[in-house]
This record gives C-alpha cells, sequence and structure tokens, in this order.
C-alpha cells in the first residue's frame, strides 16, 4: 500500500517528494558532513585529495564542463575551484516544449574550498581536465620532504 502512495503520479508523497528537489536547487541538499574535511554529500564538484611525498593531488569529478571556463586559485593554502555548468534544458527555448519529471544533475555556479597543508609549494602547481576529470596537483617543498641521512 504505502509503495504505491509514493509512486502514485500526482499523489500527496510525490508533491513532497518534487518539493524537496526543487528546494535542494534553490538552497543546496540538506545533509551533515560525513567527517571534518566532508561536506554535504551532492556538493559540486566531488573532490577526492590525497598526498603523494612530492605532491598534493586533488582530483574533482566535474564532467561536461568546458575546461576554459573552470578557474583554479591557490591563495594563503586554500585551493578554489569555480565555474559554470550551463543547465540541461535551454531556458525559454525548450521549456516550452519539454516537461521535465527528474531533475539530478544540477546546474549553475559552482565553488569549492580546499584547504590545503602548510608545506605546499604554492609556486608549482599544475591543473589538467581530461575525461571530465580535473587534476590539480599541488607540489611540496623539498624542505618539508623526508630526507635520508647518512650515518658515517
Amino acid at each position: 500500500m504505502f509503495g504505491s502512495l509514493l509512486t502514485f503520479p500526482g499523489g500527496l508523497f510525490g508533491d513532497f517528494d518534487r518539493l524537496r528537489r526543487e528546494l535542494d536547487d534553490v538552497f543546496g541538499p540538506v545533509g551533515q558532513a560525513s567527517s571534518i574535511r566532508s561536506v554535504a554529500p551532492g556538493a559540486f564538484p566531488a573532490v577526492n585529495v590525497g598526498r603523494t611525498p612530492n605532491s598534493v593531488e586533488i582530483y574533482a569529478f566535474a564532467p561536461g564542463l568546458d575546461p576554459a571556463k573552470i578557474e583554479v586559485n591557490l591563495d594563503r593554502g586554500v585551493l578554489t575551484i569555480s565555474g559554470e555548468r550551463a543547465p540541461s534544458v535551454a531556458e525559454g527555448q525548450e521549456a516550452g516544449k519539454q516537461r521535465v519529471y527528474s531533475r539530478e544533475r544540477s546546474s549553475g555556479r559552482f565553488m569549492r574550498a580546499i584547504s590545503l597543508p602548510d608545506d605546499v609549494d604554492a609556486g608549482q602547481v599544475q591543473a589538467r581536465y581530461r575525461d571530465g576529470v580535473l587534476n590539480v596537483s599541488v607540489a611540496r617543498r623539498a624542505e618539508a620532504q623526508p630526507q635520508r641521512i647518512q650515518v658515517q
């Protein structure tokens, strides 16, 4: 019985679900971060941050973007990735012909800020975008890297 109430088109629960999705589009998804460095689920672009002995690697998963419109800035140890994702349905032109029943792909301006460790070298940053993944590599300072000391 309850399954039919949730899937019934035009039903009360379907309207509540649609309202929640529309509010998520306006205010962002509501949820708690899974750790101190995480953000709420649904943040765009999703990122993975890791470290090698020589660099800090950031992978931002952002398919369908024009690389020329992605901005990457590093200021005082905070890496900022920003840009804009065009809507999948053109405004005005297709809106009269197409009804949207479900929208899971967000559009509009986005920005993610990632705090980096103190040992990064702001002068050695590389950003590459390929197959929908932005890879930002920030080198670590040589003096901060582990050194092997020979015993005499």
